[in-house]
């Protein structure tokens, strides 16, 4: 029991994390073009992460926990490699953070559990397919962002090509309150998901070892004979467990996360009210298409193509590329570094517990 408690410590720590982690993605360009100030921005992202739940709930289903909890083999997974891979993706998130470095949140818990699983288990005990489609998305995320950011760019641009400059930035500053808000709810979405799909599959590794009869009510799983399993409502964990990864996502986002706002806001290129939009609004119209085909990606770095996506209909020049090949450097060492800190963890747990 002390090991499916702690799961769910950590799991919430790490959403905490995630929300002043990632919360550079939904306001740095609001808060770069200073449409809202530092602290209003983040309590309006905290909002709208929250409102997430009920998208989830009501209307679009909870896909990703279900993904995510294919990482590992279903016959594999233990309690110990979960509290490695969920320590590692911590570690990660944290050191990242630091260096204001905006790396993926969702890769780096992927990347965690799998190293744990293979020091467990070996090769066998991850579900590759599963694995193997997260990682295309790294790349295929940002494309898709960067397209649609590009092309959302080019229309407005045509359809206001004869209004006025001054009121083309007033209401482009009101429409960035509206993307702002999208994006924030689709970072909800997305984020706290993968935390919920890693309890749901802790509940029913516990559940598998020792009964579900051994569980306390608390946490019961909502339909027993479908515990661990995710679908359009969710079946593997009690209803307080999504609402309360959401909630910590929601109050991490309260919590900031200036040194990444740095670099996302205009590190990558000059954004303007108008491009703030176009990019917000690209990196949600991205992220909804992901959910709902149940894949986690990284916010960060559908926002980031997004950024260059829109930087580019001005000129290739404007963005600046050197700090591209920096964010998509540190998107493509996560996963591995991340596994080679999980599989660290789990050695250490084999030794002092």
């Amino acid at each position: 029991m002390g090991y499916l408690i702690a799961i769910i410590i950590l799991a919430v720590g790490f959403d905490f994390i995630n929300g002043f982690h990632d919360s550079a993605n939904s306001i740095a360009t609001v808060v770069s073009t200073k449409v809202l100030k530092p602290f209003v921005a983040v309590v309006w992202a905290a909002f709208f992460n929250f409102v997430a739940f009920f998208a989830a709930e009501y209307l679009l289903g909870f896909n990703i926990a279900n993904t995510v909890q294919k990482v590992v083999e279903e016959e594999m997974v233990t309690l110990p490699i979960i509290i490695a891979g969920l320590s590692a993706a911590i570690v990660w998130s944290l050191i990242t953070w630091w260096k204001g470095i905006p790396s993926s949140s969702s890769h780096t818990l992927i990347g965690g559990l799998v190293g744990a699983a293979i020091c467990c288990k070996g090769i066998d005990a991850v579900h590759w397919s599963t694995v193997g489609i997260i990682c295309l998305f790294i790349f295929i995320a940002p494309i898709i962002g960067f397209i649609a950011g590009n092309v959302i760019t080019v229309l407005l641009y045509w359809i206001c090509r004869r209004v006025r400059p001054h009121k083309m930035e007033i209401w482009s500053k009101r429409l960035q309150l509206v993307s702002s808000a999208c994006l924030s709810t689709a970072h909800g979405l997305n984020d706290s998901q993968k935390e919920i799909g890693v309890i749901a599959c802790a509940l029913a590794a516990f559940g598998a070892q020792y009964g579900f009869d051994s569980l306390p009510a608390i946490l019961q799983p909502d339909t027993l004979t479908h515990a661990g399993e995710v679908g359009h409502n969710f079946t593997g964990a009690p209803a307080w467990i999504p609402i309360a990864c959401i909630t910590a996502i929601a109050i991490g986002t309260m919590s900031g996360g200036w040194k990444i706002i740095k670099t996302m806001g205009n590190k990558i290129t000059k954004i303007t009210p108008y491009e703030g939009f176009c990019s917000q609004a690209a990196g949600a119209v991205t992220l909804f298409i992901t959910q709902n085909l149940g894949v986690p990606v990284s916010t960060t770095h559908v926002i980031s193509g997004s950024i260059m996506g829109v930087g580019t209909v001005k000129r290739m020049s404007a963005v600046r590329w050197g700090v591209s090949k920096n964010l998509i450097t540190a998107w493509i060492i996560t996963i591995p570094i991340s596994a080679g800190i999980g599989a660290i963890v789990y050695g250490v747990m084999t030794i002092w517990l």
